[in-house]
């Protein structure tokens, strides 16, 4: 699929030229990308996104919680529902004067959509709008209905996003039954991965209180970091399980280690230590915080230990989204693409408690968060026809 712009033509650099035209989602990838939206401030880009929707039929749903920008738009009234969900905000820049173009001016260089969001994931957001275009336009009276839930709350704290969202649908009982999240799940071809799962993730912040004291008299002292070492290096050498056939093993790392007050004569009184835990479905919240606790005590700290929880791990089996998605990709690309749990944690562990089926499905991952991030402009465009491929087998 690759439709024409009105009467824009573009060179590489993304300046006007008379040499070509840029298809509809590369178009639109630019324009979102031009957007300075830098988390939690969406900048314009839903309601670019939601203009689009308004003229296929879409009922939109502005839903602002503090200073976020939600909206949900859905098209139809029965089940089953297939929604794309995803985020308009992107991380900081970094250093300017390491970007070879400026972040928000988006640039086309030999063959590739420079710019802040790029691949996570404005070029995704393009490619879902387009593909509901071309998709709509051949089944104007599809089965079911298509939904958005988009955000501009995903690369900060992720309160007042997609989990608010889905509380207010909850509240009125309108349930996703299939959900496409844009994350850039590629590895090294476009389709090569998507993600039918996340593990949990788990953050523990210890504090271990000891004895300020003078180096030199280290015995009216108590020292919290000699203390929390052995029950550290316990924590450290746990093999808390195995994973299973969609998960890896589960991940102990400390993040964070704070002790001292400068001084080099001075034995600490305080030792902070941050924690996370990467989890499979092997093991629970509770399991997890119950045997770090058994190994601290054991130790006889003296100590204060928070927790929070960024999610549960989550995984969508073999059925009818992981078949249509991999057809998709096989008629769009020709491979066979894999599935895998890895990585970071995303908005589908608050999608995916609610019973839908949930897939992470987006462009390729090397340069999220980098400076110099970009997407393939050809990638884009088989983006677009990937998802309008798997709204065809589930709602054509």
């Amino acid at each position: 699929m690759l439709r024409e712009t009105g009467s824009a033509h573009y060179s590489e650099t993304g300046k006007p030229s008379t040499l070509g035209r840029m298809s509809e989602t590369v178009e639109l990838a630019r324009d979102l990308i031009g957007r300075a939206s830098v988390t939690p401030d969406d900048a314009g880009c839903q309601a670019l996104m939601c203009q689009r929707l308004a003229a296929m039929g879409f009922v939109i749903e502005d839903l602002r919680f503090g200073e976020v920008s939600n909206f949900w738009a859905r098209r139809g009234s029965e089940a089953p529902v297939l929604a794309f969900a995803g985020h308009t905000d992107v991380v900081p820049t970094g250093p300017l004067d390491q970007w070879q173009s400026d972040p928000f001016q988006p640039e086309i260089r030999d063959g590739l959509l420079y710019g802040r969001g790029a691949a996570d994931m404005k070029g995704s957001l393009a490619a879902m709008i387009t593909a509901c275009e071309t998709f709509i336009a051949a089944h104007p009276a599809h089965r079911g209905s298509i939904a958005f839930l988009i955000t501009s709350d995903e690369e900060g704290p992720s309160i007042d996003g997609t989990v608010k969202v889905v509380e207010h649908l909850e509240a009125r009982d309108e349930k996703i039954d299939w959900c496409l999240v844009g994350e850039p799940s590629s590895s090294q071809q476009l389709g090569d991965v998507i993600k039918n799962g996340r593990r949990g993730s788990l953050n523990g912040n210890l504090r271990v209180r000891g004895k300020q004291g003078h180096v030199a008299y280290p015995h009216l002292a108590s020292n919290p970091v000699h203390l929390a070492a052995p029950a550290l290096d316990k924590l450290i050498a746990i093999e808390w399980d195995q994973g299973n056939e969609y998960f890896p093993p589960t991940s102990f790392q400390i993040s964070n280690l704070h002790a001292g007050t400068g001084a080099e004569n001075v034995v600490p009184g305080e030792l902070e230590v941050m924690f996370n835990l990467r989890f499979s479905t092997e093991l629970t919240e509770s399991d997890i915080r119950s045997r770090i606790q058994a190994v601290l005590d054991r130790h006889a700290l003296d100590y204060t230990l928070s927790w929070r929880l960024s999610g549960n791990p989550f995984l969508t089996p073999v059925g009818e989204l992981v078949d249509a998605a991999r057809a998709a990709i096989r008629d769009r690309t020709g491979i066979e693409t894999e599935l895998s749990t890895s990585g970071g944690t995303s908005d589908g562990r608050f999608i995916a408690p609610t019973g839908a089926q949930v897939l992470e499905l987006g462009p390729l991952n090397a340069t999220i968060h980098q400076i110099n991030e970009c997407v393939s402009v050809a990638d884009l465009d088989r983006l677009s026809d990937i998802y309008a491929g798997i709204l065809d087998r589930l709602l054509g």
